[in-house]
């Protein structure tokens, strides 16, 4: 079966950055997609760490950088190592979609890979409900720092730092032969 695709030619100018880090993702997407996909999520999950939500107008630009680059993910049957690339990208440019892998809920059914962008489908035919998830990749936020000890009045407290400590305890820590020595050019 063969389906007819018109390409839409992006005239605007893409800088060279925005052009090499298209490429890299494309090539990174691509060895994605040969991943099982229990592997493949658990990349994604750390990939998605410390990255800032993507909204739908980064992650609509990230898709259509990533479709002038490369005829070969404009195909029904490229829909992972696309969604994968627009992914990756967004990532290159400090942001994450939500990555979704899915069935269509009505006839014909099959397979399918997307990023979302909030409750938006980027570049996708259908709506929202038209897929059900088997699993997605949302944008993590990073952990808070670690607590560190507080007073009684909430004020935070610092370890005392034995490198600017200049009292007489500092010479007996260094040996008893730097010590003798100090006291020798003292004396």
């Amino acid at each position: 079966m063969s389906v007819t695709v018109a390409l839409n030619r992006d005239h605007r100018p893409r800088s060279w950055k925005l052009r090499l880090q298209t490429r890299l993702a494309i090539c990174l997407a691509r060895t994605l997609a040969l991943f099982k996909p229990y592997v493949l999520r658990r990349l994604l999950t750390r990939l998605s760490k410390g990255a800032a939500p993507a909204d739908a107008a980064v992650t609509t630009a990230a898709r259509d950088s990533v479709l002038a680059s490369s005829l070969g993910l404009h195909g029904l049957r490229a829909c992972l190592p696309r969604s994968l690339a627009v992914a990756v990208l967004c990532r290159l440019r400090g942001t994450w979609p939500t990555w979704c892998v899915g069935v269509r809920t009505a006839p014909p059914f099959a397979a399918h890979a997307w990023v979302e962008a909030g409750q938006e489908m980027i570049g996708e035919t259908g709506g929202y409900d038209s897929y059900s998830r088997l699993f997605t990749v949302p944008p993590t936020t990073p952990l808070p720092p670690p607590a560190q000890d507080r007073t009684q009045n909430g004020a935070q407290t610092r370890a005392p730092d034995r490198r600017h400590d200049q009292g007489p305890d500092r010479r007996h820590d260094q040996g008893p032969d730097r010590a003798a020595d100090q006291d020798r050019d003292q004396g």
